[in-house]
């Protein structure tokens, strides 16, 4: 069972308000696969990739990215059957479209590709991004920045074709990336092309960049943060999800968003510890604040497994009155 919810209420309705955010249930995100077999993508390698002709890989990139874009649709459907409001896709989803040929081929899918997105709408379902580590705006080497931005674009060129919003709706998120490098991220977050930049969030993380410099950053850029509130924690060694600094932060994170509705916030529990950085099968312990959080991202080895007990234990307890998501 999930620990009570302590009755203090940390972030109060009339602050909320001025926020523009109402008491509402939070709702759920789906990280990528599941737990089960029911929602997995095929991949290929680049070493495999390249063993084959020209003729032969474009065929083999035409029958990956035709079978990923139907299991893409099965992922809806599981998502929207389980009361699932947010599913992040899996980053390599279309491998190599960041290269000439996958771009060609991933236009022969435009027509699928907005079906899928219309089909997103019809549902109710948010899609998320959040790109592989080595996307890092800031590194000290040039041509990284350079791969980083092409990668990007590649994946809002994928949110382009499938009509989703160019803003924080259908969100492409990063962490700060190199650190001690916060300038250089904002000048380059400041030159990013408008499919990138209007969907861009940061996301502190617990090593090297915190929750305030985060904060920072996202201030001094207009980009909207994505407060995870384990790698808060040990980032700043704390030892409960209930330290005035966490709602302090989801507070201060949400006033980044244009749509404080929208905000997004990420959750996690440590693997043998509290403060263990990997993650448990499921979430035990959430903070009392995220109660007051739009949307929560959950980020559990156990997936939908991790999702539905919160359905059946978390939401129900917060918000008595109000069915499961």
């Amino acid at each position: 069972m999930l620990r009570p919810i302590s009755s203090l209420e940390i972030v109060s309705s009339e602050e909320l308000a001025v926020l523009g955010h109402s008491q509402i249930s939070p709702k759920l995100g789906l990280v990528c696969i599941t737990d089960s077999n029911q929602v997995r993508y095929r991949t290929m390698t680049r070493k495999r990739l390249l063993q084959l002709s020209e003729a032969e890989q474009e065929q083999a990139l035409r029958q990956l990215y035709a079978e990923n874009l139907r299991r893409l649709g099965v992922a809806l459907e599981f998502c929207a059957a389980e009361k699932i409001d947010l599913y992040r896709i899996a980053a390599g989803l279309f491998p190599f479209a960041d290269e000439p040929l996958g771009a060609a081929v991933l236009t022969e899918f435009s027509d699928s590709l907005r079906q899928v997105g219309d089909r997103t709408l019809q549902l109710g379902i948010r899609i998320v991004m959040h790109p592989e580590q080595f996307v890092v705006l800031n590194s000290d080497k040039p041509e990284v920045i350079a791969n980083s931005i092409k990668i990007l674009t590649a994946y809002a060129r994928t949110f382009d074709l499938m009509g989703l919003p160019r803003s924080p709706w259908a969100l492409m998120n990063i962490h700060g990336g190199k650190g001690d490098r916060a300038e250089r991220l904002i000048g380059v977050i400041r030159d990013l092309p408008e499919a990138i930049g209007d969907r861009l969030t940061l996301e502190n993380d617990e090593h090297t960049y915190g929750s305030e410099e985060i904060l920072a950053i996202c201030q001094a850029t207009g980009v909207p943060m994505v407060f995870d509130a384990h790698h808060h924690i040990i980032h700043d060694h704390l030892d409960s999800y209930d330290h005035p600094s966490v709602a302090a932060m989801l507070t201060a994170a949400r006033s980044t968003w244009d749509r404080p509705d929208w905000q997004l916030v990420h959750i996690s529990n440590g693997c043998e510890s509290f403060n263990d950085p990997r993650h448990s099968d499921v979430i035990t312990v959430m903070p009392s604040s995220y109660r007051n959080a739009p949307w929560i991202e959950v980020e559990a080895k156990q997936k939908e497994v991790a999702i539905a007990k919160l359905q059946q234990e978390w939401l129900p307890q917060i918000f008595p009155t109000s069915s499961a998501q």
